[in-house]
């Protein structure tokens, strides 16, 4: 590396043409075993969590998807083009895998540098000073990637999969190893890439970190295509599982009362932030609360769903697909 100015380095610039992955009916095995399993999909621009528990396939679909795997059966493009065997989308695909793919003798910049070279950028020295830049780790660029620790290797890695300033982002369990501060900054830049129109997918065991950096998730439960779309609409459409409500209105006490009678309402519990109660049937509850708060006199104030979140969903799912 010849130096290590930062003036005049800027951010990639934003993407012109939006990206399109798309997975028909995509299998994947190995012997008998089945780590895919007829997975239809497609990730177009913005950010997309690939949710998974460990061992669901989410590496395996993330493999087919940068072009290092082959489908057994079934087909992945970007933008119709096939990606396996094709090695033009290259250019437009980086991948940071979950394993350790560095070279420990190697430092920081020469690391990076090879994969611009490799990308045959014509500038290969400013582009992997941008990329070292982007995840701020210029300052540690000179040292061996040995001495690094995992959040800085997994920072490394993601400056080598987008020196070349692909239109897809394909980020294998990302944020693992990265202290707070680390991880915060990273979000922060996928959120960015994905709002200038670049496609990113990024995989996770980890529901908090999906729920904050994604606007749109897949889920994969033990091979197969367990659901998709934003989080809280899938939620919603869950009708077979009972939803849990947190309700302030003027008399909870009475209010209480009212619902346990009826039948579409299940456990039903007093709080100090107000009235908990499930509703087992949940169009009848939605019709029964305004009638019964009416008829009483009661003033509702407040009715916010407690269940709404990524956690319910992800453990609904999993829940449906072992039965």
């Amino acid at each position: 590396m010849t130096t290590t100015a930062t003036e005049g380095v800027t951010a990639p610039p934003a993407t012109t043409a939006p990206a399109r992955i798309e997975l028909r009916q995509v299998s994947r095995w190995y012997g008998n075993v089945v780590a895919v399993n007829d997975v239809t999909m497609t990730i177009g621009p913005g950010v997309t969590g690939l949710l998974g528990p460990n061992g669901a396939g989410k590496s395996t679909l993330l493999h087919m998807m940068a072009g290092f795997l082959a489908p057994s059966n079934g087909s992945v493009t970007l933008d119709d083009r096939p990606i396996w065997r094709n090695h033009d989308v290259y250019r437009s695909i980086g991948l940071v895998p979950e394993r350790e793919a560095v070279y420990g003798f190697l430092t920081g910049w020469q690391f990076v540098l090879s994969s611009a070279k490799l990308h045959r950028l014509p500038d290969a020295a400013e582009a992997a000073r941008r990329a070292l830049t982007t995840v701020e780790m210029l300052d540690a660029a000179e040292r061996r990637i040995e001495t690094y620790s995992k959040g800085m290797r997994q920072r490394v890695k993601v400056a080598a999969a987008m020196v070349h300033d692909p239109r897809v982002l394909l980020l294998d369990e990302p944020f693992n190893g990265m202290d707070p501060r680390q991880r915060l900054h990273l979000m922060d830049l996928v959120r960015q890439m994905g709002a200038a129109g670049k496609t990113i997918l990024f995989s996770s065991h980890i529901l908090e970190e999906v729920e904050r950096v994604a606007q749109q998730i897949e889920v994969l439960v033990a091979g197969r295509h367990a659901a998709s779309g934003d989080f809280r609409e899938i939620r919603r459409r869950m009708t077979d599982r009972p939803h849990l409500f947190t309700i302030r209105s003027s008399d909870d006490r009475a209010l209480a009362a009212a619902l346990i009678a009826d039948p579409s309402s299940g456990a039903v519990s007093l709080t100090e932030n107000g009235l908990q109660a499930q509703a087992v049937d949940f169009a009848r509850f939605t019709r029964l609360l305004p009638r019964v708060a009416k008829s009483a006199g009661i003033h509702v104030w407040q009715v916010a769903p407690a269940d709404e979140d990524l956690e319910s969903v992800f453990s609904y799912l999993i829940t449906r697909s072992a039965t």
